[in-house]
């Protein structure tokens, strides 16, 4: 069987100049660096922050729904809920209904360092939103939600 070699050196910046998974994965390292740095101050990372603000609602949610919502597999939300359940900012407790399910609770200490986060936030938020040219910020996050 003759294998062709079309994999030319020119090939190479064509892909890295044009490849939308390389561009959204470099710009979400680069937002979410730009979310850290911001709210350093209250020694949250960016992903820790969304996942407390996830756990914000009048009712805990389950561990599944956070983990659908932050595009996460359960795992990988476990490990993240350690550190916040050492601080004392998240409280993961069985379901009452289904003993199989675990729900989230964003304790008193972890609701009061997330408005502490809040104001941090919206400034790095309103810095990235200026970035975005050619189209609205909500139509950005729709092509976004889009891809994701």
């Amino acid at each position: 069987m003759l294998i062709r070699d079309d994999l030319s050196y020119g090939t190479t910046p064509k892909v890295r100049d044009t490849c939308l998974g390389l561009h959204v994965q470099r710009a979400a390292r680069a937002v979410g660096r730009h979310f850290d740095e911001f709210l350093r101050p209250v020694e949250l990372t960016n992903q820790q922050f969304s996942l407390l603000m996830a756990l914000n609602q009048p009712v805990p949610p389950p561990m599944g729904r956070v983990a659908e919502l932050l595009a996460m597999d359960r795992t990988t939300l476990t490990a993240a809920l350690k550190p916040l359940e050492r601080r004392r900012l998240v409280k993961v407790t069985v379901d009452e209904t289904d003993k199989r399910s675990r729900r989230l609770i964003l304790t008193a200490t972890g609701r009061k360092l997330l408005a502490e986060a809040l104001p941090l936030w919206k400034r790095a938020q309103g810095q990235v939103e200026r970035l975005i040219q050619g189209m609205s910020p909500d139509e950005f996050r729709a092509v976004l939600r889009a891809l994701s």
